[in-house]
C-alpha cells in the first residue's frame, strides 16, 4: 500500500473551493468516487454562506475565508469526502477479540514483550501506567478547549501561513487535497512555546500565562515519558539493558529527540457520514503520543480483511502511541507505522493532542545494527534525515508511490530517484 499523506512543516493552504480535480486518491478512499463540479460547489457555498465569514484565513490564499463550523447546518461539498465507507468500522474495545486495540501497562514486568507484539502487529497501542498525573491531563484538555473556543478574529492572529511550521489552521496535510477537513488545529514547538503563543495572545495576559504554564508542565512530563518509552522500545527489540545503553551512548536517540505538539479540535458535525476530521495517514517521525478526550474518533487501519478499528476513549489517562515511518526505518521494518484517521460525530466535539517525537533535522536515520541482526542481517532502508524523508513523502504523495519503498535499500531505481530528489 502506498503512503497517503505527510505532516508538512512548510505551511499549508487547505482548499476551500472545489474548482479542480482532486489529487491521486488515497488507497483508503474509493478510486471510483466522482469529483463534484464547479457548479455544485458554488451552489453549496451559496447555501452555506451563513457559515463563512471573511477573514485573512489560512484556508485559501486565493479566496480567504474562515469556515464557521458552529454555524454550519449541513456539510457543504467543500467538506464532503467520497469513499469514507468503503471499509467496515469495528469496535476496538477490550471485548473486541482480535480487534481489541493492544494495551501496554508500563508497570507490568512484561511491558517490553507487550510493546514488541503491539508494534509488530498493529503499529499502535494504548499506554497505561505511564505516571503522567490524570489531573494534569484534565487541565491540558480544558486549556485546549478554551483556546479553540476563542473568537475567530483572535485565532486568526496566529494563522499558519506558507513557510510557517507553527500556528493556527487546518491540518497541515490539508494543502494536498481539494476537500477540506472538519477540524481546526494549532501547532507549536515546546522549545519555543511562549514566543509561538504570543501570536495568539499578544497582550500575554492571564489566559496566555495559564496556557503556557500548563503546556510547559505537560511537556516536562512527556519528555520524561518519551525517554522511558524509548528504553522500552529498545528492550522490545530484544536488547538487554547494557546493550540498550550502548545503543543510546552511540546514537543518542532519546537524548536528541525533538518534540512538536499539535492540538486538534473536531467540532460536532451535522452529517458526519459525509465529513472527515483528519484524512488517513501515517506519522513521519519516531513515535507519537495521542491524548484524546472521552469522545471516540481515532481509527486504525487493519488488514485481513481491510477494516477500520475505533480506538476506545473511555480511559481518560491512557495515551495512544503510534509508531512512525522513521521508527520503522530505525527498527529495520520490525516495528511498522500505522495508518490512522479521525472521524467526527453529530452530538459532541472532540479534542486531541498529538505529541510528536523525531530526530534532529540534521541526523541521519538508518536501521540500527542490532535491529538488522534480528531481521535477516540486511538493512531494509537507506539512511535519511527527517527533512530528506519529508521531501520523499511529498514526491510520493503527488505520484502515488510509497515513500518507505522509495528509501528502501532493496529498490535501486526508487532509491536512486529519491536520492536525485533529495539532492535537487
Amino acid at each position: 500500500m502506498m503512503d497517503v499523506v505527510m505532516e508538512v512543516e512548510d505551511g499549508c493552504d487547505a482548499a476551500t473551493k472545489v474548482l479542480e480535480s482532486l489529487p491521486p486518491p488515497s488507497p483508503l478512499l474509493s478510486s471510483s468516487s466522482s469529483i463534484h463540479t464547479r457548479a455544485s460547489a458554488l451552489f453549496d457555498r451559496s447555501i452555506d454562506r451563513v457559515a463563512v465569514m471573511p477573514t485573512p484565513s489560512h484556508l485559501s490564499s486565493k479566496d480567504p475565508c474562515y469556515f464557521d463550523f458552529r454555524a454550519a447546518r449541513r456539510v457543504p461539498e467543500t467538506h464532503a469526502w467520497p469513499g469514507l465507507h468503503d471499509h467496515p468500522v469495528v469496535d476496538g474495545g477490550a471485548g473486541a477479540g482480535e480487534d481489541a486495540v493492544p494495551v501496554v501497562d508500563m508497570r507490568d514486568p512484561g511491558a517490553a514483550e507487550a510493546v514488541a507484539w503491539a508494534a509488530e502487529q498493529w503499529g499502535a497501542f494504548l499506554l497505561q501506567g505511564h505516571g503522567v498525573p490524570r489531573e494534569l491531563l484534565a487541565r491540558v484538555e480544558a486549556r485546549i478547549a478554551g483556546m479553540f473556543a476563542l473568537p475567530a478574529t483572535e485565532k486568526m492572529r496566529a494563522v499558519r501561513r506558507p513557510g510557517d511550521s507553527c500556528g493556527y489552521g487546518s491540518p497541515p496535510i490539508s494543502s494536498f487535497f481539494a476537500k477540506s477537513m472538519w477540524s481546526e488545529g494549532y501547532t507549536f514547538s515546546p522549545a519555543n512555546l511562549r514566543s509561538d503563543l504570543r501570536r495568539l495572545w499578544p497582550k500575554q495576559g492571564h489566559d496566555y500565562r495559564l496556557f503556557c504554564e500548563v503546556m510547559e508542565e505537560f511537556h516536562g512530563e512527556m519528555r520524561t515519558l518519551s525517554d522511558r518509552l524509548m528504553e522500552l522500545f529498545l528492550a522490545a527489540l530484544g536488547l538487554t539493558g547494557e546493550q540498550a545503553a550502548a545503543v543510546e551512548a552511540e546514537h543518542r536517540i532519546a537524548e536528541t529527540m525533538t518534540a512538536t505538539m499539535h492540538l486538534n479540535w473536531y467540532p460536532k458535525c451535522p452529517d458526519p457520514k459525509r465529513a472527515l476530521g483528519l484524512i488517513a495517514h501515517t506519522d513521519s517521525g519516531f513515535f507519537t503520543f495521542v491524548l484524546q478526550s472521552l469522545v471516540p474518533g481515532l481509527q486504525l487501519f487493519r488488514h485481513g480483511p481491510d477494516r477500520w478499528v475505533t480506538v476506545p476513549a473511555e480511559a481518560r489517562d491512557a495515551f495512544v502511541v503510534n509508531v512512525g515511518d522513521l521508527f520503522q526505518i530505525l527498527t529495520n521494518g520490525r516495528f511498522h507505522s500505522v495508518y490512522h484517521r479521525a472521524v467526527v460525530n453529530r452530538d459532541s466535539d472532540r479534542i486531541s493532542l498529538g505529541y510528536f517525537l523525531g530526530p534532529p533535522a540534521d541526523t541521519k536515520v538508518a536501521p540500527l545494527r542490532e535491529a538488522v541482526c534480528r531481521t535477516g542481517g540486511k538493512p531494509a532502508y537507506r539512511a535519511v534525515t527527517w527533512p530528506e524523508y519529508m521531501a520523499v513523502r511529498k514526491k510520493a504523495f503527488t505520484t502515488g508511490a510509497s515513500a518507505l519503498k522509495m528509501v528502501s535499500a532493496d529498490d535501486d531505481d526508487l532509491s536512486n530517484a529519491a536520492a536525485d530528489l533529495i539532492s535537487s
